[in-house]
């Protein structure tokens, strides 16, 4: 009876759910997205490191981008590594005191953190707050038809906008992440020691059991993820369509990509970086 006052072109079809959205994206839909997105960025990453390595940018936008996107990103790289320095210093202190074992825990630790938590941590970080920073900035001048502005004027997007930025972050994501180990590692001190750990037997498993070559592993990991976090969200703030709705939703899907990227990638690296130690 209800549906008798309405027009039937307006009714639901039958076998479908009115509540079904129309606008959800199908797997061939999603394919392609994907097939352009990596198409996109891939010419993006070779336009933008032919410009690097020519030198064609402007060395006052380098450090504009150096301290802004540098600067910014240091507080929630500096807090991650404090707190999960700590936690897994203590559950690795914990375990090893009831083990008796306890002087491996410097090594141990350092190892892990040199290698993984370090660069990985720091790259998340790193996209979720200068990342998402790269995508809405150029996503609203992109939007405001600033980017078209730059292109009538015979400026290259990429000369002025994306290689500032991505040389930038290859460059300052690797200063954090020696920051975030040195931070981490004495996080992990104060926390050992707290559980059972004496400072003494830490330091000397440190000296152990760690090398330089783990800090080299893991400054390339943020080389790469640096360059991979910084090419995906100008990719994606380059792509912007719709708005301020269009704007958000390029930054949200920038950090999601960049964290899905550090990840692949970190597994690659991880067992490339381990088949040459």
């Amino acid at each position: 009876m209800a549906n008798e006052s309405i027009p039937e072109k307006l009714q639901p079809r039958k076998g479908v759910s009115p509540h079904r959205n129309a606008s959800a994206p199908s797997i061939s839909e999603r394919a392609v997205d994907s097939i352009r997105f990596f198409s996109e960025t891939l010419t993006l990453a070779g336009q933008t490191l032919t410009t690097i390595c020519t030198g064609r940018f402007a060395l006052r936008d380098l450090l504009l981008q150096m301290s802004s996107i540098g600067v910014d990103a240091t507080g929630i790289v500096l807090i991650m590594a404090i707190t999960s320095g700590s936690v897994f210093a203590l559950y690795t202190a914990s375990m090893a005191s009831s083990m008796g074992f306890t002087e491996i825990v410097g090594g141990t630790f350092a190892y892990v953190f040199l290698n993984e938590l370090g660069p990985v941590l720091g790259g998340i970080a790193y996209a979720a707050r200068s990342g998402a920073s790269i995508s809405a900035e150029i996503g609203a001048m992109v939007v405001t038809e600033q980017v078209d502005a730059l292109r009538a004027m015979a400026i290259s997007p990429v000369r002025y906008l994306v290689a500032p930025k991505v040389l930038a972050a290859v460059i300052i994501l690797p200063l954090l992440t020696i920051l975030a180990d040195v931070v981490g590692v004495g996080a992990g001190l104060v926390s050992s020691g707290m559980n059972g750990v004496p400072a003494a037997s830490f330091m000397a498993s440190v000296y152990k059991y760690a090398s330089s070559t783990d800090l080299i592993n893991g400054l390339i990991k943020s080389v790469v993820f640096a360059f991979l976090i910084a090419i995906t969200a100008c990719q994606q703030g380059l792509s912007t369509k719709g708005g301020a709705t269009g704007v958000g939703r390029s930054t949200t899907r920038s950090v999601v990509m960049c964290v899905m990227l550090i990840t692949v990638a970190d597994v690659f690296l991880a067992t490339l970086l381990r088949k040459n130690h």
